[in-house]
């Protein structure tokens, strides 16, 4: 298996060449939200390992919520954010990326506050890398040319069907089986089709998961004493918090809507940012750090074959503190609508939601955490667009698929593949044709 990791590398943009970044950044697309993945600048096309990447300026709109605390307005740096998933290792991608495309590299960076035409390229954006408190893969193992492949197969074996309907009539599922196996391996000997291998699993990285998987149930054991009578105290703090906690929910104005839907539903899948500051106070941080912490070891572990919970439609997503842990920035590539896509969450999800959420300032009123909160569906809705971030940037390597394609897609290549299936599993495999 080839194991998916991540990276984010941020940068303070200097606040003179705000301009010329945006004007950088669109020349990228052929229309807002419409990349051109071979664009002069950065051709993401061309690297066959990278699933998702985007660039995206994080201009926070809503810092100054917390006035409703009585805080004054903080000030942060505005952020250059430039994000990717792909197979492998991400420090080997940067360091070929900086050797394959550094005059648009360059270009973009040197929009930021400390890099110079004299700044090692790979090495900067390694210093600049910051890490995930939490972060989500769809399906750890499934590469790019995986899907590429099996994308094809699926094409091939459709296209087959369809021009052979009136022969394939009347024959039973087993003997579909057998016919299309005898072409695609006829396709396959002629490279008009191509299923390569899966590769070992790194040692290292199998190593790291166990250790997680194990290592965060043994602390969270030898530290039971604690957990007894420490989290008594810190949730009744946090119930009385959650009791008198202000909402700031208002309908987000007609004009910033518009400016994020016009990046929106160009494919079937979507990107999403959206950044806030933290609820003052330790309980709330501390509450938000160990609730993203559990589920990043859900996502880790537990949730790792195409399905989030309940939830099919996301692709990869990530959480990051900000500034000193006072921000965080939440960042995913999703199936479908974005009304579709909160629906979802609400209806199948909606704890998980609050556990990652509520500590967020304005967030609609929780109990206990995980209770209420986005069951308000207006409010939730209302918040989450508010601080929804318009995405400058975004690659997708396989356009046109969901994550449930790719799923099925997986499922007809190892039905193709096997020799020992039952009559009702030959008949599933056959429907999925």
């Amino acid at each position: 298996m080839t194991p998916q990791s991540s990276f984010m590398v941020l940068a303070p943009i200097a606040p003179p060449r705000e301009v010329e970044l945006r004007r950088l950044l669109a020349s990228m697309n052929d229309a807002p939200g419409r990349l051109n993945a071979n664009n002069a600048l950065l051709p993401f096309g061309e690297f066959d390992t990278l699933h998702m990447a985007r660039f995206v300026i994080l201009d926070d709109k809503t810092v100054d919520d917390v006035h409703i605390y009585g805080l004054s307005k903080p000030t942060y740096p505005l952020y250059l954010a430039f994000v990717g998933d792909l197979d492998g290792d991400a420090d080997k991608f940067l360091e070929e990326l900086a050797r394959r495309e550094p005059r648009g590299l360059r270009a973009i960076f040197s929009c930021c506050e400390g890099f110079t035409p004299d700044t090692h390229l790979a090495g900067w954006m390694k210093a600049h890398r910051r890490p995930a408190i939490t972060s989500y893969v769809n399906w750890p193992g499934r590469t790019v040319r995986q899907v590429r492949e099996e994308a094809a197969l699926r094409d091939a074996l459709e296209g087959y069907v369809q021009r052979n309907a009136s022969a394939l009539t009347g024959l039973s599922p087993r003997e579909i089986h057998a016919t299309l196996q005898r072409f695609a391996n006829t396709e396959k000997s002629t490279g008009r089709l191509k299923l390569s291998a899966e590769s070992s699993t790194p040692l290292g990285w199998w190593a790291r998961n166990l250790v997680h998987l194990i290592g965060v149930p043994l602390l969270l054991l030898l530290a039971s004493p604690l957990l007894i009578v420490i989290p008594v105290v810190f949730l009744i703090r946090l119930r009385r918090l959650e009791k008198t906690d202000p909402e700031l929910c208002p309908r987000v104005a007609p004009s910033y809507s518009e400016e994020l839907a016009i990046l929106e539903d160009h494919d079937v899948t979507n990107q999403f940012t959206a950044m806030g500051s933290f609820k003052p106070g330790i309980v709330r941080r501390w509450t938000a750090i160990f609730a993203l912490w559990i589920v990043d070891y859900g996502a880790r572990h537990v949730f790792t074959h195409g399905r989030l919970a309940r939830v099919r439609t996301i692709h990869f997503a990530r959480w990051v503190m900000l500034d000193n842990k006072r921000r965080l920035v939440f960042l995913s590539n999703y199936d479908g609508s974005l009304e579709s896509y909160m629906d979802d969450f609400i209806n199948k999800v909606g704890f998980g939601l609050n556990l990652a959420f509520s500590n967020g300032v304005g967030y609609p009123r929780t109990n206990w955490l995980v209770l209420d909160g986005c069951k308000d569906e207006r409010k939730f809705k209302e918040f989450l667009r508010r601080h929804q971030l318009p995405t400058q940037v975004w690659y997708k390597a396989y356009p046109g698929l969901t994550a449930v394609d790719l799923e099925r897609n997986a499922r007809i290549r190892r039905g193709l593949e096997s020799s020992s299936m039952s009559d009702q599993e030959l008949r599933d495999w056959v429907a999925l044709l």
